[in-house]
């Protein structure tokens, strides 16, 4: 009995000696952090869309490209302007609409300048004189003719057709338009140094008399597309046209730009107000009567510019025959194709070369 009161005794002094010496008890692990809450970055922005260009709402009679519309209906600006090798570079000739280069006497070419506004142009030079058959041209227009002095004929053509024009040569204030170029006296010659301006010609026809828009019934007849390629067309990437012994022009296509870049005297025609080579969308060769006028001791020409005759016409790399009337002098230029339909050009500018197949030759390929 004493041992079992012992046993028990010891028993409960053991469990207490273990309760005593017992490590602490570990304190609950902290809680999981919260994970910190951020606004949620919104999207980037759409960029604005880039904006429309610009395009006016009206349309350019001679190239069938937009303009505004303010001058859609303004009687042209053509400038009979200097091609004779001396006289190189000419100053201007790259922003014509519309490019006329038609033999003089010698062998030479003149060009007439055709510019449905002179807005923004620079210098335009160098100015030469009138012949009668350039005049036909600017009249088929309705154009006001820019020259300096003219042939005898052309002075009495002048009165009599009525030709609105300013003269650096016999001119009253419209003279005052003009200028001697210096730089242009010392290398070109003094022949050759005459300039005007676009800035000129609109300060002057600002305080004129001359009607500025179209006579009323006048309407050219040309039409436009925005592809003018003749799907029938030869190829025709590199056209030669010699005009005489002395001056040969060359096309070259120019697929980036679907333009023919023009080269004269062997090398590129380049603008020496801009520096660009002169192109066109359009090239039109034209064929009529040249000859030279019986007892004229210079030599000056008489070109047939009304009727109609053949031609040959060139856009986007190719070339088709066509067919050229005019009924008379105040009446623009109308090309027809082989079938006897109208010819549409391709958009932009035209350069137009009046030849006698008796005198010069075509060719291309």
């Amino acid at each position: 009995m004493k041992k079992r009161i012992f046993a028990m005794l010891l028993s409960a002094a053991l469990l207490a000696s273990l309760a005593g010496c017992g490590g602490k008890e570990e304190a609950p692990p902290d809680p999981a952090p919260k994970p910190v809450e951020t606004p949620e970055t919104p999207p980037p922005a759409e960029p604005d869309p880039a904006p429309e260009p610009y395009v006016p709402a009206g349309t350019n009679p001679l190239t069938g490209l937009p303009i505004e519309p303010e001058y859609e209906d303004n009687r042209p600006i053509a400038v009979m302007l200097n091609n004779i090798k001396a006289a190189q570079p000419q100053i201007g000739i790259s922003q014509a609409d519309i490019i006329y280069e038609v033999p003089v006497e010698g062998g030479i070419t003149r060009m007439l300048g055709v510019y449905q506004t002179v807005e923004g142009i620079g210098n335009l030079g160098s100015v030469r004189s009138a012949r009668p058959y350039y005049l036909e041209l600017a009249l088929g227009h309705d154009a006001l003719y820019v020259h300096a002095g003219g042939s005898q004929q052309a002075y009495s053509n002048l009165r009599s057709w009525k030709v609105d024009h300013m003269d650096g040569v016999r001119g009253g204030e419209d003279a005052k338009i003009f200028w001697r170029d210096a730089e242009r006296k010392r290398n070109n010659g003094y022949e050759h140094s005459l300039l005007t301006s676009g800035e000129n010609i609109l300060n002057y026809l600002s305080q004129s008399r001359l009607e500025t828009e179209h006579r009323e019934g006048y309407w050219y007849v040309q039409t436009f597309q925005e592809d003018g390629t003749p799907r029938e067309g030869a190829p025709a990437e590199h056209v030669t046209l010699r005009f005489s012994n002395y001056k040969t022009g060359t096309f070259d296509y120019d697929a980036a730009s679907g333009r023919y870049l023009v080269g004269q005297y062997g090398k590129p025609h380049v603008d020496g107000g801009n520096g660009q080579q002169v192109s066109a969308v359009n090239v039109l060769v034209l064929e009529t009567n040249i000859s030279v006028i019986s007892g004229d001791s210079e030599g000056r020409l008489t070109v047939r510019t009304t009727g109609s005759g053949a031609g040959t016409y060139f856009c986007g790399g190719k070339a088709v025959p066509i067919q050229w009337s005019r009924e008379d002098r105040n009446q623009p230029f109308a090309y027809t194709k082989k079938d006897g339909s109208s010819l549409a050009l391709g958009q932009g500018s035209s350069y137009v070369c009046i030849i006698s197949p008796k005198t010069s030759s075509l060719r291309y390929e």
